[in-house]
C-alpha cells in the first residue's frame, strides 16, 4: 500500500516543517510531490536538502494558478502521483507521526472506500494546539457525514482526507470551487456517496491556522461570497436528487434533519463574508441583496452586516 502525499506550495515559512512531518512517518512505503506554484519565495531552496531522499519529487508550475483558482494546483499535484492513496496538505500544515500506520490499518479494517478521513488538530503558528476536531464514528454514510458538519458544525480541511487515487483521478480530481471553497466538502461527499467514509479515532493531522490562509484573509470577500452562493445550489441540487425510497432509515432520518434547516450553515459563515466585503461601503449590499435574494434572506439581516461592517 503506497501513499503520495502531496503538498501544492506556495508559502516558504512552514515548508520544512511541512516536508519533515513527512519523513518522519512510522510507515515508510509513500511518496512526496511538492508542485510550487509559481511562488516569488524560492521554494526550491527549502526543498533541495530533502532531494536526497527518491521519495520526494519536486516540481515548479511555469504559470501561477492563484488563490482563486487554487484546486488546479491540487490537481497537477495528483497527476503526478504514483501511489494508491493521496493525501493533500497545505504548505503550513503537518502530518502526525502515525498518520500513515493509522490510515493503512483503517483502509485494512474498512476495504475498497474511496475515501476516509483523520481526525485533526489544530496548531497555532508556533505549532500549539489550540483546539481540535470533534471525534466521529469509525464508519459512518455520506449524508451523516453532511449531517454531522452542518448540524454539528464539524470543523475540517482538505489535509484530513485520503482518497483512494485511482478513484479520485477517474472523478476528475478534486471538485474546483473559486479559492477552494468548499472543494473539500464536496469532493469527500462524491467521495463517500457510494461506501460511506470511515474516520481514524486518533489524531494523525494538524491543520495550521494562521493569517495566511485563504480563510483568514479578508481579501477575495466578494469571490468568497459568490462561492459560497454556488455551494447553495450544489448543494440544493445534491440533495433533491436523493430518493427516500432508496435510502436506509438513518439515511432518511439525516436527510430530513438536514433539509429542514440546511441553509442555516451557509448564512452563518456569511455573517463574516459579507461585512468584510463592504467595509463600510453600503452600496456593495445592493449586489449581495441581488444575490441573496433568491434564499429570503430577511432585510433585517443586511442593517446587521452593514453595522458589523463600520
Amino acid at each position: 500500500m503506497k501513499f503520495s502525499i502531496t503538498i501544492p506550495a506556495y508559502k516558504a515559512q512552514f515548508l520544512a516543517e511541512a516536508i519533515e512531518s513527512i519523513a518522519a512517518q512510522s510507515y515508510a512505503d509513500w511518496e512526496l510531490i511538492i508542485v510550487d506554484d509559481c511562488s516569488p519565495e524560492n521554494l526550491a531552496a527549502i526543498v533541495k536538502p530533502y532531494l536526497k531522499d527518491s521519495r520526494i519529487r519536486y516540481y515548479r508550475n511555469a504559470k501561477n494558478c492563484g488563490a482563486v483558482d487554487v484546486v488546479d494546483n491540487w490537481n497537477i499535484c495528483l497527476s503526478h502521483c504514483t501511489g494508491d492513496y493521496v493525501v493533500c496538505m497545505g504548505d503550513d500544515d503537518r502530518l502526525l507521526t502515525c498518520c500513515l500506520a493509522e490510515y493503512k490499518t483503517l483502509i485494512e479494517r474498512h476495504p475498497g472506500l474511496n475515501v476516509y478521513h483523520a481526525r485533526t488538530e489544530i496548531i497555532d503558528e508556533n505549532g500549539t494546539v489550540v483546539s481540535m476536531q470533534e471525534p466521529r464514528p469509525l464508519w459512518e454514510s455520506a449524508l451523516s457525514f453532511l449531517w454531522n458538519r452542518w448540524d454539528h458544525r464539524n470543523r475540517q480541511f482538505i489535509g484530513d482526507f485520503c482518497y483512494r487515487a485511482a478513484y479520485l483521478k477517474q472523478a476528475g480530481g478534486y471538485y474546483k470551487m473559486p479559492l477552494a471553497w468548499a472543494s473539500d466538502d464536496i469532493t469527500a461527499l462524491l467521495a463517500a456517496s457510494e461506501k460511506g467514509i470511515a474516520n481514524t479515532q486518533g489524531f494523525c493531522f494538524q491543520y495550521r491556522q494562521n493569517s495566511q490562509t485563504i480563510t483568514s484573509s479578508t481579501a477575495n470577500a466578494r469571490i468568497k461570497i459568490e462561492a459560497r452562493i454556488a455551494q447553495l445550489h450544489w448543494f440544493d441540487n445534491f440533495l433533491s436528487q436523493l430518493s427516500a425510497a432508496s435510502l436506509s432509515a438513518d439515511d432518511d432520518l439525516y436527510l430530513r434533519t438536514i433539509q429542514a434547516p440546511k441553509w442555516r450553515y451557509f448564512f452563518k459563515a456569511l455573517d463574516k463574508d459579507v461585512p468584510d466585503y463592504v467595509q463600510g461601503r453600503p452600496w456593495r449590499l445592493r449586489w449581495c441583496y441581488r444575490q441573496l435574494a433568491p434564499f429570503h434572506y430577511g432585510k433585517a439581516q443586511y442593517v446587521k452586516w452593514y453595522l458589523k461592517s463600520l
